[in-house]
């Protein structure tokens, strides 16, 4: 999940072909995805008023990247493990390395099988993301990082907002895998992301939780969606649903409570004991019962 607006930090750039050359062909491939890096390059590209090229053949690589063909040319878009699902020999880890240290999601561009250009995107943080996970904590709530982003700028922004447990540099399945080990420890597991790799995990999560700016797969996957993109609302999402389900228990025993009571008496089982009711006190007393479990309902507005 991106906490943040996603911004194209840095390129470095290998081949002949200008910088903007270079981005029009990356972003033409990228607008036609619908992982959320996509729209950094949409961004990129509208700013900088660049057209874009006709791609064909494009598709998904879950966990990966994205293909496509530009002028007949075959372009790989993607983290380093597509260059190993292609055996493209990576020479430039050192470059990657150096970009991931400064908190960049690194996309390889590579055409025809060579490595052409690294693209630094970067997740400007939002100002509420760091109040949210210390509220989450304060709260005894584990909150952890689990990204498909490499390991290093994984940890650099989870150091920035404050989240001590991160599993990075892995592949939609591994996310499913990890939600069902922590499942299996008997834990309650809650699954917030907006992205096309996010979705099974989505799925199998106890809750899983989107945001209205993410990709239409995560959504459907999702039980609860966050529609004004306020990550504050994950807050209020756990504070509701513990009021609602105390309102429940509130609720519950007043109308045991007043049927416990009126009943008993309204058929006259204490009546050799001299209590006894007219019957028509005891519904209206059941009226009552109804008023007070709607009224105590009607509570949950003011949250």
């Amino acid at each position: 999940m991106t906490y943040g607006k996603l911004k194209i930090s840095e390129i470095i750039n290998y081949s002949s072909l200008e910088e903007k050359e270079l981005m029009k062909l990356v972003g033409s491939i990228e607008n036609k995805s619908t992982h959320p890096i996509g729209k950094a390059f949409s961004d990129y590209l509208e700013e900088n008023k660049i057209e874009l090229l006709q791609v064909e053949e494009f598709k998904n690589i879950a966990g990966l990247g994205i293909v496509g063909k530009v002028n007949n040319e075959e372009i790989l878009l993607g983290n380093s493990k597509i260059l190993d699902k292609y055996e493209i020999i990576n020479k430039y880890s050192d470059d990657e390395k150096q970009l991931a240290e400064k908190g960049n999601s690194i996309i390889y561009v590579v055409k025809n099988r060579e490595i052409i250009a690294l693209v630094g995107v970067n997740d400007v943080v939002r100002e509420e993301v760091k109040e949210v996970i210390n509220t989450l904590s304060s709260k005894k709530i584990d909150v952890v990082m689990l990204t498909g982003d490499n390991k290093e700028t994984a940890e650099k922004i989870a150091k920035e907002i404050g989240i001590t447990k991160v599993i990075a540099n892995v592949l939609p399945s591994e996310k499913v895998n990890t939600i069902k080990e922590l499942k299996k420890e008997n834990k309650f597991v809650m699954m917030c992301g907006d992205g096309i790799n996010d979705s099974p995990a989505l799925a199998i999560a106890d809750i899983g939780v989107s945001v209205n700016s993410g990709t239409d797969i995560a959504a459907d996957s999702s039980d609860v969606i966050l529609t004004n993109n306020d990550l504050k609302n994950i807050v209020n999402l756990i504070n509701i649903s513990k009021k609602t389900i105390r309102n429940i228990k509130q609720n519950l025993f007043w109308a045991f409570f007043y049927n416990s009571l009126m009943i008993p008496v309204a058929i006259g089982v204490l009546k050799p004991v001299g209590i006894s009711i007219n019957p028509m006190i005891a519904s209206a007393a059941m009226v009552l019962s109804s008023l007070t479990v709607i009224l105590n309902a009607l509570r949950l507005k003011k949250f």
